[in-house]
């Protein structure tokens, strides 16, 4: 099942996209697809951890996948993974 996902500018210089298309059921399934075909980009997602990096917000058809199943989180054929990273400031 495909997915696209809406890469953030950073990231860009790993997928040299902005968006790019993977297949899974889960958000989990999608970023280990997205590590098969650009190498080193789950680090910058995932912590040691096992878990969602505190700085990157993914947003599956508009939704915060924090306020559902986090990387369990099921993804239907079609959908829209945005991958936001955290704004900083001072």
């Amino acid at each position: 099942m495909s997915v696209l996902i809406n890469v953030p500018t950073p990231l860009r210089t790993i997928t040299k996209d902005r968006t790019v298309e993977v297949d899974g059921s889960t958000l989990a399934e999608c970023i280990n697809n997205l590590e098969e075909k650009f190498n080193g980009i789950k680090k910058r997602l995932i912590n040691d951890e096992g878990e969602i990096n505190k700085f990157i917000n993914f947003y599956i058809n508009g939704d915060d996948v924090r306020h559902s199943k986090g990387l369990e989180t099921e993804i239907e054929p079609g959908s829209s993974i945005d991958i936001v990273p955290a704004m900083a400031g001072g």
